[in-house]
């Protein structure tokens, strides 16, 4: 992996988009889950003036929810 690119898993701060997760990363492309927009992929040249590192946690993945259907009222 070249050293431009950011493993998986890792913790990045966007200019625009916040934190957010990589995803996947090569040297022509990087996928990254932000937490208010996301998953977005860019072109790994043109974005990496845009990441920093974070050294925050990962952000514990949240469960979807069910609601429970209503019963039918008696008769």
């Amino acid at each position: 992996m070249a050293s431009n690119t950011y493993s998986q898993g890792a913790q990045v701060e966007h200019q625009k988009f916040g934190l957010g997760t990589v995803l996947s990363s090569s040297e022509e492309r990087i996928t990254i889950k932000f937490d208010d927009h996301g998953e977005k992929k860019f072109v790994t040249t043109l974005v990496m003036g845009s990441l920093k590192k974070s050294d925050r946690q990962p952000p514990a993945e949240k469960k979807g929810t069910r609601r429970k259907k209503a019963a039918p009222a008696a008769v």
